[in-house]
């Protein structure tokens, strides 16, 4: 995948837009939910909602709406999983910004953008064979789960919007721990090469028995600026329910609204 040294505000600004997910065991809608607080004050900042189609136990469509601490909706993001799990077509819009991210594909390839409204710049992704992009990530994760176990690091395209291009990071478990009463594992996401000299980490734990997420830690996919992306930890305390199918059709029929993610 295409990578280089130019430095380097905008990666900070926009390093990843991380997924969320989680690995279930029955076809229909399930859902769950997850709290955003700010990583440095403890300040609850927003709600993920999410509801995900899956069969056979595996996602095949999904659907985030982002909340403020009033409950408006000001986010929703929308995943279709298609032929390739770890790089799924996906669409980020944010009201607040009038701004939009994601990736999909065309008769002639893989076409990421990034940008406020119609501005939003298209880039084509080559050599997209590697690629992992947005919710994909976490089925990436349990593809090499042994591996990450076995202390390897793995590498890793990720897909980055906001610079039109996949970057090389590395994957690798910090440590083994308890969280929430049951043994989990700190995996790391670290940019490779020159480029780690200037960008954070991201932390992400997993729960052993079914690699779960409970929590991220890091910068996210939802912007405080047009210029400056949150950084926040993001605790998923429960694994998903059934949902009905129509709060599908709810969810992607609310309207997004302005609102302020701080008090």
């Amino acid at each position: 995948m295409k990578s280089n040294s130019r430095l380097l505000t905008p990666l900070l600004l926009g390093l990843l837009a991380l997924p969320f997910g989680a690995s279930g065991s029955a076809s229909g809608l399930q859902s769950y939910s997850g709290q955003a607080v700010d990583l440095r004050r403890a300040q609850p900042l927003y709600d993920e909602q999410h509801f995900v189609r899956t069969l056979d136990g595996q996602p095949t469509e999904r659907m985030v709406v982002y909340r403020c601490n009033d409950g408006s909706a000001f986010a929703r993001k929308q995943v279709d999983y298609g032929s390739d799990p770890f790089a799924p077509s996906f669409e980020l819009v944010d009201a607040r910004l009038d701004y939009r991210e994601g990736l999909r594909r065309s008769g002639t390839g893989l076409v990421t953008f990034a940008g406020s409204g119609a501005g939003a710049r298209e880039a084509a992704i080559e050599g997209a064979s590697s690629l992992v992009a947005d919710s994909g990530f976490d089925r990436f994760v349990q593809a090499h789960w042994q591996r990450l176990q076995a202390g390897d690091t793995v590498e890793i395209d990720f897909l980055v919007p906001s610079r039109g291009e996949a970057l090389s990071f590395r994957l690798r478990k910090q440590e083994s721990l308890q969280l929430e009463g049951v043994a989990a594992s700190r995996i790391r996401l670290s940019l490779s090469g020159f480029l780690s000299l200037f960008a954070p980490n991201i932390d992400v734990i997993y729960r052993d028995s079914d690699q779960w997420l409970l929590r991220f830690e890091g910068l996210t996919n939802i912007r405080e600026s047009v210029g400056r992306n949150l950084v926040a930890r993001i605790d998923f305390p429960r694994t998903p329910e059934t949902a009905p199918e129509e709060a599908w059709a709810a969810a992607a029929a609310e309207p997004l609204v302005d609102c302020q993610l701080r008090g």
